[in-house]
């Protein structure tokens, strides 16, 4: 069937990422609607595109003017504010219009990385250590080093560096403080683990699948911290950029397979995800596989690691987007556009030798 469809995205603006040198990551949604749309066209869809821009109530008008079966969602939030991310998802639910990915409360809900960290915990799945710091809590500080510290609010690597692994508590507070300054939030500080990292995308609404995974290998020179920063992923001419490379089908033991597989989509069902999202994991040095973190909507550019694992599993990037488009219209007929936060029961799983497109 052929759809109308709307892509909304986020018109890239100046922001706070600006003076942080970071509005790379805001122009990166560009490439991903072009491709996106030339897909779509290509699969016979009726296709508009629509940037938006502040204030609220301008968005609302605009998506509630739209005379389209489905909106294919690209919006990461207005540039400087990633809180926004879920202002699109929260206007269509109410209006009762289908989107693609996940919906508004499981976007906010990842956006809180302690929270979404505590709810690993409790359900028994491993994530790092943590604190929660600023300048004024130092005193409280109780974690082994290395530590690495992060924006507690953030997500393309914003804030991500070298000097985000710190090995002592001078460069802890130096850190903490730049964090805190540049993005007037709290710093995430983490026990740092650097073994093998690994990122998996899982798809589905009620049956799932869980596409192969990817590992991130690093060929850095000594004594520079394995991480991905925000040059690994936007700065072409970078050390980090250079040293960085997916690996896709990541090259696992069958056990090790498995074990990604099950983190993965037991990650994504505890946060309520529906329609596609990421899980980011690393390997310590007991060989236990612990969550990083959990990314809905991830970026679906053709060279991102969504599209890289859907053709690993037997997709062409027509076929992934068109399953993305099938998972949302699949939401709409169930009723399960805006699920709740509780973990579901697994109805379902496909083994990602040859995923369903």
């Amino acid at each position: 069937m052929h759809n109308r469809i709307a892509i909304v995205y986020n018109r890239p603006l100046p922001s706070r990422y600006s003076s942080a040198r970071e509005e790379k990551a805001v122009l990166g949604v560009l490439p991903c609607v072009t491709a996106v749309h030339r897909a779509l066209i290509e699969l016979g869809h009726n296709v508009t595109v629509i940037a938006l821009s502040p204030p609220y109530e301008q968005v609302r008008s605009i998506l509630s003017s739209l005379d389209v079966h489905l909106v294919f969602n690209l919006f990461e939030g207005f540039p400087g504010e990633p809180q926004t991310e879920a202002v699109v998802p929260e206007i269509l639910s109410e209006q009762g219009r289908p989107y693609t990915g996940c919906s508004a409360p499981v976007l906010k809900l990842a956006l809180d990385k302690v929270k979404v960290k505590k709810l690993l915990i409790t359900a028994g799945i491993p994530t790092p250590d943590f604190q929660l710091l600023n300048p004024q809590k130092m005193h409280i500080f109780r974690l082994k080093f290395p530590c690495i510290v992060k924006p507690v609010s953030e997500d393309a690597s914003h804030g991500i560096t070298a000097e985000s692994v710190v090995n002592d508590f001078s460069s802890l507070e130096k850190r903490v403080k730049l964090i805190s300054d540049t993005y007037d939030e709290q710093a995430l500080v983490e026990e740092f683990i650097d073994g093998r990292e690994f990122n998996v995308t899982v798809m589905g609404n009620t049956r799932y699948t869980v596409l192969p995974a990817s590992e991130i290998v690093y060929s850095l020179p000594p004594d520079t911290p394995p991480l991905l920063t925000f040059e690994a992923k936007w700065e072409p001419d970078s050390l980090y950029y250079k040293g960085t490379q997916a690996v896709c089908p990541a090259k696992i033991t069958h056990k090790e397979q498995v074990s990604i597989h099950d983190i993965a989509l037991a990650a994504y069902q505890l946060l309520g995800c529906s329609g596609y999202a990421r899980v980011d994991m690393r390997m310590d040095n007991a060989g236990k596989l612990n969550v990083i973190e959990v990314n809905p909507n991830p970026d679906v550019s053709p060279d991102a690691g969504a599209a890289r694992q859907a053709k690993a599993a037997g997709m062409s990037y027509k076929q992934f987007i068109e399953k993305i488009v099938k998972l949302a219209l699949e939401k709409k007929r169930h009723g399960r556009q805006n699920p709740n936060h509780e973990r579901r029961r697994q109805t379902g799983v496909d083994v990602y030798s040859k995923a369903h497109a």
